[in-house]
């Protein structure tokens, strides 16, 4: 049993370097042909961030295998043999907060590099070290309370009921929907400053378009996002009561009021069209089918591993393989996103102009230094979004088509 596991590990590592290598080869010669979408200088410039951060990602990958065979080969025996906790549910939370907090020990170093060396390069971070302690601290008191909780709740219902992955599903499904829920209100008590729009002509036409869609928050705020970050970005954040339209400041800063309002009729166009129902119904059934395998697995894997059949392996097991699964799942999972993501942007070009979601689309692209070609492997693979060139297709924009790209690019110099 334990072999099938390795060898689909091994699989699934196989497919995603592969992968990888050819969006790296595909970029850097794409790079090198007439610019498209973006402004000449950015197309480079997003060509070689986008190489260097997969490469980064490439090595962050091999550093992982070869942990993973630590684990399997002594390192969670070892664990075992040092944690000695008769108590079946501490000795749970135990064992995986340590398993978590040794494997977020070996990839910092790549976080820090990604934050500090390679998005500072490209002037994307405006992290500091004092702010990056600081969150990192706020982050791992929440897991050490909160997720401890989780892994004693999942634990118990292991060692108490037959049928546990039926109950354990439910549960950690329950705890995934509170999280939804609760996440702007986190947000905002911890770690960012959301403030109520200061340009009320732009908060007065946002909660016009919520109201013509139905679609009711308990505000529109702007957040800090800029201390952190220069990206553009917009999100809905939380559910039921807790329901609010965020907006990074970059984003109210770069982009017009029209081009505001299109990027959020797209957002709202996911709401029209029940696709946030749709994601948690898919989320569902995933984590189901999660459960039901991991949850039926024989003492052969368990023995293959040096660890008791008890919920602190189990839970580790689950952990460690279910990255796999994941993987495999996500041409499907993105495939059904791509599809949602063009019906959005119908809506909202609908509720908006095409011409505002395009010239938005097209500035989040070049302030985002986003590049826009990909391998096909890679897409099918990684892309949750369908690339932009082909929803500028989509919207009736598109470079072999017509000059209006070309138009629209020269307007966002001009105002740029």
């Amino acid at each position: 049993m334990l072999e099938i596991f390795i060898l689909g590990y091994c699989v699934y590592f196989a497919v995603s370097m592969y992968t990888s290598f050819m969006q790296i080869s595909y970029v850097q010669r794409a790079k090198h042909l007439k610019p498209i979408i973006l402004d000449a200088d950015k197309y480079r410039v997003a060509g070689d961030y986008g190489v260097e951060k997969e490469r980064m990602a490439m090595f962050s990958q091999l550093v992982d295998f070869a942990i993973f065979f630590i684990w399997i080969g002594f390192g969670l025996n070892v664990l075992d043999s040092v944690l000695v906790i008769e108590n079946h549910w501490l000795k749970a939370v135990l064992f995986v907060d340590v398993f978590i907090i040794i494997n977020w020990i070996l990839g910092l170093p790549f976080e820090l590099y990604g934050t500090f060396k390679l998005d500072k390069k490209y002037g994307f971070s405006n992290m500091t070290p004092a702010l990056f302690i600081k969150d990192t601290l706020k982050t791992g008191a929440l897991f050490l309370i909160f997720g401890s909780a989780v892994i004693a709740g999942i634990a118990l219902i292991i060692e108490n009921l037959p049928t546990w992955w039926i109950w354990g599903f439910v549960f950690i499904f329950a705890v995934i929907i509170v999280i939804n829920m609760l996440y702007p209100v986190i947000r905002d008590k911890m770690f960012d400053k959301f403030e109520p729009l200061k340009d009320k002509e732009l908060e007065a036409k946002i909660n016009n378009l919520l109201t013509q869609v139905g679609f009711k928050s308990s505000g529109v705020f702007s957040v800090d996002a800029s201390k952190r970050d220069n990206r553009l970005n917009a999100y809905f954040g939380g559910l039921g009561s807790t329901k609010r339209v965020v907006l990074f400041d970059t984003l109210v800063e770069k982009l017009s009021h029209n081009e505001l309002l299109a990027v959020l009729g797209h957002e709202l166009g996911h709401f029209k069209n029940g696709d946030i129902l749709k994601n948690i119904g898919i989320m569902g059934v995933v984590m189901f089918v999660f459960f039901a395998i991991f949850g039926n697995l024989n003492d052969e894997l368990f023995l293959g591993l040096k660890l008791n059949n008890e919920p602190y392996a189990i839970i580790v097991v689950f952990l460690m393989f279910s990255p796999i699964l994941s993987f495999f799942l996500m041409p499907l999972i993105s495939g059904i996103s791509r599809h949602n993501e063009y019906a959005a942007d119908e809506f909202g070009s609908n509720l908006a102009t095409k011409e505002d979601l395009t010239t938005a689309l097209l500035k989040l692209a070049n302030e985002n230094k986003s590049f826009p070609l990909s391998h096909p492997l890679y897409i099918f693979f990684h892309y949750s979004h369908p690339p932009l060139v082909e929803r500028l297709k989509e919207l009736g924009f598109c470079e072999d088509e017509t000059t209006n790209v070309e138009a629209l690019k020269s307007e966002y110099v001009k105002e740029d």
